[in-house]
């Protein structure tokens, strides 16, 4: 295992970035020229047997949670005639993926998405609106993100009940890589636990959900689904030999870790507070 690399697996980041990159991401984070129209999904079957149990619903299971799913850009506040401008995006950092936890308009991504507190954010949604909003809460460890939009109107995830999910269990996110549309992929479980801290970059985690599934760039900050569509986790990063070349795995954190984050950020609802006390280190197997 020394020779596995970690990969967090958000779109950009402002230190990685060529000169080329970095305006071609800025030039995209306005509203004007980001894609207004409703989105499509695309599928990408999985390992098996996942592929098959889900494969068939996967049209039902997309159409229950991709409304509840944001594509992201973040960006530093601009400041204008010595006033700082909140609604401006001149200097994007990331983008990623997330999704909505509350209907009011809070999301969850991942903390190397939103970077910091105060950054702005420009978040679409399946009917293609772009909502702004701001980076309210980040943790390093584990690797997780606060948003809250502005005005919103929408649907939020439905929280799975427990953060256990057993091995082999199939499953699902949603994402958008790097220069490509929203993806669907399809998965399964590997272990609750890789049982081992992570690090890259200033954010981690002491522990993950390992899941078989390939994953990219820009999808970072997605949400895992269960075969019932319940959010599981969130996707945060990606593996890979000592090579570079990919293990078709990937790390998620569970959905407790999830929910006491959030729910010690805001008043969530009884279901995530339920969630909030469990803890996959209570799941067997």
């Amino acid at each position: 295992m020394k020779n596995i690399r970690f990969k967090n697996i958000q779109s950009l980041t402002k230190p990685a970035l060529s000169a080329v990159l970095l305006i071609g991401l800025s030039a995209c984070a306005t509203n004007s020229n980001l894609s207004t129209g409703p989105r499509s999904v695309s599928i990408e079957d999985g390992v098996t047997p996942a592929a098959a149990l889900l494969a068939p619903n996967m049209s039902s299971l997309i159409k229950q949670t991709s409304p509840s799913y944001v594509t992201l850009v973040v960006a530093e506040p601009t400041k204008k005639n010595g006033a700082r401008k909140s609604d401006i995006l001149e200097k994007a950092l990331t983008s990623g993926s997330g999704f909505v936890i509350d209907p009011s308009g809070y999301v969850l991504t991942a903390g190397h998405v939103g970077l910091k507190t105060g950054n702005n954010v420009e978040a679409r949604t399946s009917n293609g609106r772009i909502y702004n909003g701001k980076v309210i809460g980040v943790q390093r460890s584990p690797d997780i993100a606060l948003l809250k939009l502005s005005s919103f109107s929408g649907r939020a995830v439905s929280p799975s009940p427990t953060p256990c999910l057993a091995k082999g269990s199939p499953v699902f996110s949603l994402g958008k890589p790097h220069a490509k549309g929203d993806t669907a992929r399809i998965g399964q479980i590997q272990s609750m636990s890789f049982g081992r801290p992570v690090s890259y970059n200033g954010f981690g985690y002491p522990d993950a959900i390992v899941v078989k599934m390939g994953t990219q760039k820009g999808e970072s900050g997605g949400p895992l689904f269960n075969q019932r569509a319940q959010l599981s986790g969130m996707m945060v990063s990606t593996l890979s030999d000592g090579k570079g070349h990919s293990l078709n795995l990937a790390h998620a954190i569970s959905a407790d870790r999830l929910a006491k984050f959030a729910c010690s950020k805001f008043s969530c609802s009884a279901s995530w507070r339920r969630l909030a006390t469990s803890s996959y280190r209570n799941c067997k197997g």
